[in-house]
């Protein structure tokens, strides 16, 4: 009786086991996120934190914490390496969240690293949206005040090699559903015009200042409902 009920226990053991291991190997790693995870790149002389605002805007608005990355880099950098840095970003968030693409959300001289990514590193390939907001896209003669200190300012000197060459061709690559948000009285942004891309929804949204753009809630709904 009791090497039967030893061998009705044993059963039941493995049968257990086997149930665990299979569950273990069949839970999904990621869950798929509702939205579009949206990643922000911050600007010159700024970080993660110039994007608070807007983080909270979209948490209210029903985006989870995990569908948002704000993150901050070495903006003193190339925008090179910086680009390099967000593929790695834009893979770990995917990763993260079980999405297929992202929604690249960018502020000043952050136009310029993740259009290099979309260009040059195959960033089209994980991106739905991109949207420049005050983006330094052809440059600035502001560029000129800091270009000796910093090789990312230098970059943004209207006709820099680097500006020559991420313009050349097809301003807006793939498949990638682009916008321009530029304001007619961005001192930091000379001429207005530089914040145009061709090939993609520019939209003027009057007068707001640089550091304000990625701030203003009037921009943000704009925003929210072109990755939308």
């Amino acid at each position: 009786m009791q090497r039967h009920k030893r061998r009705i226990a044993a059963v039941l053991t493995a049968a257990a086991s086997s149930l665990l291991l299979s569950l273990s190997f069949s839970a999904p790693t990621a869950h798929a996120a509702t939205h579009d995870p949206v990643v922000f790149v911050h600007g010159l002389s700024s970080d993660s934190s110039s994007w608070d605002d807007w983080v909270a805007d979209f948490e209210a608005d029903g985006y989870t914490a995990a569908e948002l990355d704000a993150w901050t880099y070495t903006w003193t950098q190339s925008n090179v390496t910086t680009a390099g840095q967000l593929d790695t970003e834009i893979k770990k968030v995917l990763a993260r969240t079980g999405a297929s693409k992202v929604d690249v959300v960018v502020h000043s001289m952050g136009a310029l690293s993740s259009r290099y990514y979309l260009k040059n590193l195959g960033g089209t390939a994980y991106v739905d949206d991109f949207v420049s907001v005050a983006g330094v896209n052809h440059g600035t003669s502001v560029a000129s005040l800091c270009s000796w200190l910093y090789t990312s300012c230098a970059q943004m000197v209207p006709g820099s090699s680097f500006l020559t060459a991420l313009n050349s061709g097809d301003e807006t690559p793939g498949s990638v559903n682009y916008a321009t948000y530029w304001s007619n009285c961005d001192a930091a942004i000379d001429p207005d015009s530089s914040a145009l891309l061709s090939g993609a929804a520019n939209v003027g949204v009057g007068c707001i200042s640089h550091d304000a753009m990625n701030n203003d809630h009037g921009v943000y709904e704009k925003v929210r409902d072109f990755i939308r």
